[in-house]
């Protein structure tokens, strides 16, 4: 059951540990790890009380663990999901590519959280990105488009570095601004700009 916070002098107000996960979120996304504190995540979620993010958290590290868990493990049902929708690689890597391209536009600070933030800062033993199962699972799909002959014979890990390569730029340059439209507005050729660098001609 999820935990909640009463805040003081505000009985009918409570501050859930998801909300706590979704100010530090924010935070980290736009001001990093590092120069993010607790009292910054304490006062974005809008605690007051004395004991504030401890009744969930005893440090930063752990909100920040979290919140990483949290995200790969949401990216990795999302991937099933499109797995099993899809038997084509294509198929599955345009699915792929929606949800990051949406989620860029609906929740900008989960892409920067995946782009940006190095988890080497807050994890005590950090498994390098792509040994994570939903990059596992995404590595996937390179190795059996290249296997199914949908795909030019590459290096899988190859194959997933000159397509990432380009989606994850693209992402990274409508986060910063310097392209100045949304997402969706690139989507399409970053699509086929991506897909062209890997499909088998």
């Amino acid at each position: 059951m999820e935990q909640e916070l009463e805040l003081e002098n505000k009985p009918n107000k409570t501050i859930s540990q998801d909300e706590v996960l979704q100010a530090a979120l924010k935070l980290f996304a736009k001001k990093g790890y590092f120069n993010t504190s607790l009292t910054d995540i304490k006062d974005a979620a809008g605690i007051t009380t004395s004991t504030g993010i401890s009744q969930y958290f005893k440090t930063k590290q752990a909100i920040a663990q979290a919140l990483y868990e949290n995200i790969l493990d949401s990216l990795s049902i999302s991937i099933d999901d499109i797995r099993r929708r899809n038997r084509k690689a294509a198929e599955q890597l345009r699915e792929v590519v929606d949800l990051l391209f949406k989620l860029t536009d609906d929740a900008p600070e989960i892409v920067e959280f995946l782009l940006f933030v190095k988890s080497e800062e807050f994890l005590a033993e950090p498994k390098p990105l792509l040994e994570t199962p939903a990059f596992t699972k995404i590595k996937r799909i390179f190795q059996n488009g290249v296997k199914d002959g949908e795909m030019k014979a590459l290096d899988p890990l190859l194959a997933y570095t000159y397509f990432f390569g380009i989606i994850n730029h693209t992402l990274a340059m409508v986060l910063s601004g310097n392209l100045p439209k949304t997402a969706e507005s690139y989507q399409a050729q970053a699509w086929l700009t991506a897909w062209g660098c890997i499909v088998k001609k």
